[in-house]
């Protein structure tokens, strides 16, 4: 490492994003992000061959995608508490760290158990990662350049996750399925390496006492016995796991300093894009699960032609995101997080025309250029909007919620499929059977799509001085995308710390 110090920002500007220190902070940010949400998608188009490698049923293949997502969506919230508490920087680059051992592991696993073994390790490493990322960017920029960064964070971040089809179905053809996980070690390396110097250390000082250990394993202990119970179809198990979370909010509204402040729900618009996140990422999560087993298992497409076919998303992910996020900071964020959600359910319902048989261009591309325009109208405008509801010192917490809330969310979507699709989820599916599971997904999708673009027209607000008024809320939770958090407290409360 170079002995050269890196500069210290001072805590009432913050970094510009066309600055060499701010471009080397956002390549740090999207490239870890990245490696996390490259799994979700690259693992995908794997699926088929993982299955018939190692002999997986539906279930087993279920498992291996909501093995990495039930620890992600049970810890993230206690990773985004632990980065404000002891340092998102520190925080992050060691959630890369333990990512990189958790997909070496991946790598070598000898059959289905192992591999999703391995894959809970992953989410428990990205449980660290993930909110870090977003985390820095809100506590590192300029307030004016932070949607725009945050933004161009987006449409990079979706590009790694469109272009993991393409990548998954590559690698599977030209070496094997196992390096779909192989790959994230030299990411890991660059992150940490280029992290260590270029990152800016930042907490929240007003933490005081003991870190809460009962909520943190009360909010960890739910959401893994909902989630366990609704894949293992347990109501008991289910149940449980919903009187243990009505237990962590008892206890995080009576203890004195909460893991999770309730305190940022006071803010319609955090809690009215976390119902949006819930309901779009439900609909995405449960359709691109299904597509790539569609076009591989249905339709006969090789795994690289699978991969190939979501392009067109990642070229719209890439031109347009970061103009949807200036968008919004300029015109507020509601009408881009309603008509984004409202144009990935005609996307959705486009899909219903792809049939056995039917060309790529005539059935899949038109119903992905919808889909993905929808796309990079909602995700910019939806992650500024989360971040800028809440005080900047509660970034990591802010940003752990709404990770929670999208993983959460596809979780249960994956693991609800063969009950929406009508999947037996013991046996191998394909054929005319899988076909007709994934229209019926899809309709279903973009329901939730839909409901996504209804309460985002009626929570969003994009006059904050208005919304303010109406809820008579702190001012540290009443910032909307077009203006900077304004905290209550210190202003530097998410200073750098040298």
């Amino acid at each position: 490492m170079s002995d050269v110090e890196p500069a210290v920002v001072p805590p009432d500007e913050g970094l510009r994003l066309d600055s060499p220190a701010g471009r080397w902070v956002l390549l740090v940010t999207v490239l870890g992000s990245g490696m996390a949400f490259l799994d979700g998608t690259v693992v995908n188009v794997a699926l088929p061959t993982i299955g018939r490698d190692l002999d997986a049923s539906f279930a087993g293949l279920s498992w291996i995608a909501n093995g990495y997502l039930v620890t992600l969506a049970s810890l993230i919230l206690v990773g985004g508490s632990v980065g404000d508490r002891l340092g998102r920087k520190r925080t992050y680059l060691a959630g890369a760290g333990a990512f990189a051992l958790a997909s070496l592991v991946c790598g070598v696993a000898p059959n289905v158990a192992t591999l999703v073994g391995a894959r809970a390790l992953q989410g428990v490493a990205g449980a660290f990662l993930v909110p870090g990322s977003l985390a820095l960017l809100q506590t590192t920029f300029h307030p004016d350049d932070r949607a725009k960064a945050i933004g161009t964070w987006s449409g990079l971040a979706g590009i790694t996750t469109a272009i993991g089809p393409f990548v998954g179905g590559w690698l599977v053809e030209a070496a094997s399925w196992r390096w779909v996980f192989l790959l994230n070690l030299p990411l890991a390396a660059v992150v940490v390496l280029v992290g260590q110097r270029h990152l800016l250390e930042s907490r929240d000082p007003t933490i005081e006492g003991r870190p809460d250990l009962a909520g943190a394993a009360l909010g960890a202990a739910g959401l893994a016995l909902s989630t366990y119970g609704l894949i293992q179809e347990s109501p008991a198990v289910g149940v449980l796991g919903l009187v243990v979370l009505a237990t962590f909010v008892v206890v995080e509204a009576r203890v004195a300093h909460p893991m999770l402040p309730l305190g940022i729900f006071r803010s319609r618009q955090f809690s009215g894009a976390n119902a949006v996140t819930f309901a779009v990422y439900a609909a995405l999560s449960a359709v691109l699960f299904l597509l790539s087993l569609v076009l591989q298992q249905a339709l006969g497409y090789t795994p690289l032609a699978a991969g190939s076919a979501t392009v067109p998303l990642t070229l719209m992910m890439l031109a347009f995101s970061s103009r949807s996020g200036a968008l919004a900071q300029r015109i507020g964020p509601r009408i881009p997080m309603t008509v984004g959600p409202a144009v990935i359910a005609v996307g959705m319902v486009l899909m219903l025309r792809i049939e056995d048989g039917g060309s790529y261009v005539s059935q899949v591309l038109p119903a992905l250029l919808v889909f993905s325009a929808g796309l990079v109208l909602t995700v910019a405008p939806l992650t500024s909007t989360v971040l800028a509801a809440a005080d900047a010192r509660h970034a990591g917490v802010a940003s752990g919620v709404n990770n929670a809330v999208s993983r959460t969310a596809g979780l249960l979507a994956v693991a609800g499929l063969p009950l929406v699709a009508g999947f037996d989820a013991s046996a191998e599916v394909g054929g005319a059977t899988l076909l007709d599971g994934f229209h019926r997904a899809t309709l279903v999708g973009a329901g939730l799509a839909l409901v996504g673009a209804v309460v985002a027209c009626l929570t969003i607000r994009s006059d904050v001085l208005e919304a303010t008024a109406d809820e008579e809320q702190e001012p540290c939770y009443s910032c909307a995308v077009s203006s900077p958090p304004t905290p209550h407290r210190e202003p530097a409360s998410s200073a750098p710390v040298k």
